[in-house]
């Protein structure tokens, strides 16, 4: 799903499709953010901390969750849940050029998602 995301990305810069372009790059942040790191999971520091900030080596090595093909598509469909939602408040306050916009990026990251689903 993220190589189809990437790719679609690639696609919609050649193409200049800035909608499909801020769609696509706001779903791929999504997923890595969904990707971080829970913090009680980090090892113990060896050189104590600063604030909130582990220091010593190995502090910054933790791996990324890795997410399933579910935990990503859940990721996407909350991506197009949060536009198709603030496409219908933009709409309530008169607001429809917004509205439009965020209902075409919703779409757009429908079609790639309905294509990843289909693909083998």
């Amino acid at each position: 799903m993220r190589r189809r995301l990437r790719e679609s990305l690639k696609v919609a810069l050649n193409a200049r499709d800035k909608v499909a372009v801020a769609a696509l790059r706001s779903a791929l942040s999504a997923i890595d953010n969904a990707e971080a790191v829970d913090r009680s999971h980090a090892p113990a520091p060896s050189g104590g901390t600063i604030g909130d900030v582990r220091l010593g080596v190995g502090a910054g090595e933790v791996a990324r969750r890795k997410l399933s093909t579910q935990d990503v598509i859940a990721v996407i469909r909350a991506e197009v849940l949060d536009r198709t939602r603030a496409a219908a408040e933009y709409e309530r306050l008169g607001r429809s050029d917004e509205a439009g916009r965020l209902r075409a990026e919703a779409t757009t990251l429908l079609s790639i998602f309905e294509t990843a689903l289909t693909e083998p």
